[in-house]
């Protein structure tokens, strides 16, 4: 069903095609070895644009652990786009040697732009403070996981939300199953978009926006952390300004609920005290390893092989 599609976002595929997603991860985190040679002779293209750890090493860590290969690069300026290559033409050139690519990009719509030039799969790994669906995949998996569960949960995303491309996919998959509540908590610099405001007013979905975290943090069943980010700032001013709004501490953790849990698609800067990595509750290096297995379940689903 999901052989040779695209990845651009979220909503490209149903809940029945994440839930297949989800559960064959299941099974590959339960008997790795049966995997480990799914994608013998198969290659992945990374087309990284733009810094990346987590999201290229768990590419690659996903690609080699299913005993595929792997070919990319990690910086524009080791591809043929520094000499003026198109995007387009970049995907066409890389579909005569690969079976499947993922792509990250500063500018929102790249990787759909190259999808519709592309001959193999497309997996957006995030378009600028547009979208990033695989860090999403990443997120549903852990959530359903830890809490068993992907409904009736009351969610709290902190910090940058108006770029945080994490945040704007989570939102959007998470509105999709019943019962779930948001609380958004950021400076009003960095309020959420109207678009994400306008998907959960059109789909009646209960939601309150406020400035501090210690007011809302014992309502949540999970609390979605991300950094702010320096990188999609015009100025360092504002930056410097907005950069430590949120740090989370063991003190305001001892305001939360005894099973709530912190995600956080990292890397992290401060936005998190080193401390509260002790505390049961926060699950974000735990989190980072399911962004391996899922991206393994999608790997093999998008090129037909489970």
């Amino acid at each position: 069903m999901l052989k040779g599609r695209n990845l651009i976002e979220p909503m490209d595929f149903t809940l029945e095609e994440l839930e297949q997603i989800f559960l064959l991860a299941d099974e590959i985190i339960k008997n790795p070895t049966q995997y480990a040679k799914m994608c013998d002779g198969k290659i992945l293209a990374t087309l990284f644009f733009e810094p990346s750890t987590r999201t290229r090493f768990s590419f690659e860590a996903a690609m080699l652990r299913l005993g595929g290969n792997v070919i990319g690069f990690s910086e524009a300026n080791s591809s043929s786009v520094a000499k003026g290559e198109s995007i387009s033409d970049t995907i066409r050139t890389v579909s005569c040697y690969a079976d499947i690519a993922v792509m990250r990009h500063p500018k929102e719509g790249a990787a759909l732009v190259a999808s519709e030039s592309s001959h193999i799969p497309v997996v957006n790994a995030g378009d600028g403070g547009h979208q990033h669906p695989t860090q999403t995949l990443t997120d549903l998996l852990t959530i359903r996981r830890v809490k068993g569960r992907l409904k009736n949960l009351t969610i709290g995303c902190c910090g940058d939300l108006k770029f945080g491309r994490t945040v704007h996919s989570l939102i959007k998959a998470l509105s999709r199953y019943e019962g779930n509540k948001f609380i958004l908590i950021s400076p009003q610099e960095l309020n959420v978009p109207e678009y994400i405001i306008r998907i959960l007013k059109e789909k009646n979905i209960e939601f309150k926006q406020v400035e501090k975290m210690e007011e809302v943090i014992g309502e949540l069943d999970i609390l979605y952390m991300t950094r702010v980010q320096k990188e999609r700032f015009f100025n360092e001013e504002d930056y410097v300004r907005l950069k430590d709004s949120y740090i989370l501490c063991n003190e305001k953790m001892k305001l939360a609920k005894e099973n709530m849990i912190v995600l956080h698609p990292l890397p992290r800067v401060n936005e998190i005290a080193y401390e509260v990595d002790d505390d049961p509750r926060a699950i974000y290096f735990k989190q980072a390893k399911y962004g391996m297995f899922v991206r393994m379940a999608l790997i093999c689903k998008l090129l037909g092989l489970a």
